[in-house]
């Protein structure tokens, strides 16, 4: 395998991440009836169906932060980020849910695909030139990086939504 290019090669490794994740929750939560989204993954805890908001509102940020520009849902993030599942607030349906996930998920890979290494190696708008300049890592791919693994904790939470399998 030629690795000339460390950088490119590391990108690349990133983005198959991300798709891959993003895919798995996108089966996994197409697999899925409503009913078992709006179920609490454990007694007391989060509902599939916030977990999957939380998960579009989070990826959603991504837009402003890596510099692709403003939010597609920007209502999603205090229902799905600054209160806690049961808050009282209404949220869309897990229908709608799933919708926002794939038009989010369209808008993403167009710009996704549309940014080089060197864009990836960038700074993100949430870190100043000069802290940049000091920790270079503080970039857009570590973003990715960061939001891909979140994306398979909460993967790893909502697959307890689905039923055992039968011997």
């Amino acid at each position: 395998m030629d690795t000339t290019n460390n950088a490119d090669f590391f990108v690349k490794m990133a983005l198959m991440a991300w798709h891959s994740q993003n895919k798995y929750l996108s089966n996994l939560v197409d697999s899925l009836a409503d009913e078992q989204l709006a179920a609490e993954i454990a007694p007391g805890r989060n509902t599939g169906t916030y977990l999957l908001g939380h998960l579009i509102a989070v990826s959603d940020a991504m837009l402003p932060v890596l510099g692709f520009g403003t939010t597609l849902y920007p209502e999603m993030e205090e229902v799905f980020i600054t209160k806690p599942d049961k808050s009282g607030l209404p949220f869309p349906s897990a229908t709608e849910l799933k919708k926002r996930l794939a038009t989010l998920n369209e808008a993403l890979n167009a710009h996704f695909s549309a940014t080089d290494t060197n864009g990836w190696l960038s700074r993100h708008t949430l870190v100043s030139p000069e802290d940049f300049a000091k920790e270079p890592h503080r970039n857009r791919l570590n973003v990715l990086l960061n939001r891909t693994a979140h994306m398979a904790n909460h993967i790893g939470q909502m697959l307890l939504l689905k039923p055992p399998a039968a011997e």
